[in-house]
């Protein structure tokens, strides 16, 4: 999958993955969608933020995910 929403700059951020050359982090969308805000609760905290960037930055982060193994408490 291409991400064209999500850019990586070492003058922004220090290269940290952001949404559209904005300073938005994709860590910080991600984070309020596990805070259990919706999209247009999102949207109005950031308004020059489109739909199409936070499903962006969600399969992003999943990609990422499957990138590397995370430490994860043993079941049982």
């Amino acid at each position: 999958m291409t991400f064209e929403r999500i850019t990586t700059d070492p003058e922004v951020l220090g290269g940290v993955p952001c949404i559209r050359g904005l300073r938005v982090p994709v860590a910080t969308v991600v984070g309020m969608v596990a805070d259990g805000m919706t999209v247009e609760e999102i949207l109005a905290d950031f308004p020059y933020l489109e739909s199409e960037d936070i499903a962006e930055a969600l399969h992003y982060d999943a990609e990422a995910v499957r990138e590397r193994e995370l430490p994860l408490r043993p079941v049982g």
